[in-house]
């Protein structure tokens, strides 16, 4: 296959792309594993926005009980799903005794908490992206799988997207030459950041638990701030910009480069607070593939920053999106999984692709049911989701730090004498520590 293309054209096709839109558990659950003909009895933690596309995804299957903290989201559930029962404390769904597996659509810093004892208890589990709100949490979760031989599937639904695909396939067969360099960009955040706490609070909408809400994080007021999806910018709830669209736009990158943990981290951002992640960031991450080659660079950029147009030629790129520097062409993968456009160096250069070879995906909710009811593997697994989100994590790190990072993986700490124990583990609120969840 052979390819020409030129910056107009890519503008247009990118415009186009663009518009798309804790460790004591309760005693193992002894259900019998359903057979393939079967349906699923699945639980779903978090039934409003993303958790209401999630639950879409997988209405063929049994849907048993339902569980938000938000009165509203649970009722307009609850009249398509009758039969399924309610809860507001995901604590008392996974306790039901008759499911098979769950799925979490919940804020980040309630992903860990539900996904352990879900996975204690035998269930096989969805969880959204971001995987885990800290590093600490994301390796538990990960050795937690495989410890209980459940299924998981990290919830970046566009790693089944055949442009992602695509990206890899062009990207490994080497049709763009070697990549030394990736910029990935978000107009991310798109919610509050840069901001202090309210200095008071507000009155708790009726019918919303937020006790439940705040689960382990720390107790404070509520305020209409955090709730229903502005928790994102904050540091007690959320996991920023990088947080949000890293575990999507960096996905392809980490698949097709096969990449390790970073070694280098810094950051530079607009002024960081106690409170939120800033309004805009720029992260810069070199990754060793092969000693006897140069650091693989990687550019993060949210709020307004973007690749400059020195570098890429174009003077205001889409929204999102990854830009590959090859050594023969560049090749951008758009935001959703869209289809990647490659833009040689010459104009009139020809680029020979790669015939497609990776299998499509079934869908990603699909393939990790398929996979409850076979014993089987998904693309996106916590093993998986584990590494790509922690460096996203990472990025969060320096960011938080205001320091150099060089990371020692190993030993979940940086080797430059930088101090970030407290940002690689969190302390959870008094009643949700490790031993809260039997």
């Amino acid at each position: 296959m052979l390819l020409k293309t030129d910056r107009r054209k890519f503008l247009k096709q990118s415009a186009a792309a663009g518009s798309l839109g804790a460790c004591s558990f309760a005693a193992k659950n002894v259900a019998a594993s359903p057979s393939a003909t079967d349906k699923l009895n699945i639980g779903v933690i978090g039934v409003g926005n993303r958790g209401a596309s999630n639950l879409a995804e997988i209405r063929s299957e049994n849907i048993m009980a339902l569980c938000d903290v938000d009165r509203r989201y649970l009722n307009e559930m609850s009249a398509r799903y009758p039969s399924a029962k309610t809860f507001s404390d995901f604590r008392e769904l996974i306790r039901h005794p008759e499911l098979d597996a769950v799925v979490i659509s919940t804020p980040d810093h309630t992903h860990y908490h539900a996904a352990m004892m879900a996975m204690g208890r035998g269930l096989h589990v969805y969880c959204e992206k971001p995987l885990a709100h800290s590093i600490w949490e994301l390796r538990e979760m990960a050795a937690a799988a495989e410890r209980y031989k459940v299924v998981t599937q990290t919830g970046n639904q566009h790693h089944a997207s055949a442009g992602y695909r695509r990206v890899v396939e062009i990207v490994q067969a080497g049709a763009i030459g070697h990549v030394g360099e990736v910029h990935a960009w978000t107009n991310r955040p798109i919610w509050p950041q840069g901001v202090e706490r309210p200095i008071r609070g507000q009155a708790i909408p009726e019918g919303l638990n937020w006790n439940a809400w705040l689960g382990p994080a720390p107790s404070r007021p509520y305020d209409g701030i955090y709730h229903p999806s502005g928790w994102r910018g904050w540091f007690d709830f959320g996991c920023g910009a990088i947080g949000d669209m890293g575990p999507h736009l960096l996905d392809p990158v980490v698949w097709a480069l096969n990449l390790p943990l970073p070694a280098t981290i810094e950051a530079e951002s607009s002024e960081v607070n106690d409170e939120t992640y800033p309004t805009w960031s720029v992260i810069r991450f070199e990754f060793v593939l092969n000693e006897r080659q140069s650091p693989l660079r990687l550019c993060w950029y949210d709020g307004d920053k973007q690749p400059p147009e020195s570098l890429t030629g174009i003077k205001r790129l889409p929204p999102n999106g990854v830009l590959f520097m090859g050594e023969r062409a560049n090749l951008f993968a758009p935001q959703y999984g869209g289809a990647p456009i490659v833009i040689p160096h010459e104009p009139d250069a020809s680029i020979e692709l790669p015939e497609p070879y990776l299998p499509q995906s079934v869908g990603h909710h699909r393939e990790w049911v398929e996979a409850c009811k076979r014993q089987g593997k998904t693309s996106c697994d916590f093993a998986y989701g584990a590494n790509l989100t922690e460096i996203c994590l990472l990025g969060n790190i320096a960011l938080r730090s205001g320091k150099t990072i060089k990371w020692l993986a190993g030993q979940m700490q940086a080797s430059n004498g930088i101090e970030v124990s407290h940002l690689v583990k969190r302390e959870y609120r008094d009643g949700w520590d490790n031993q809260s969840n039997e």
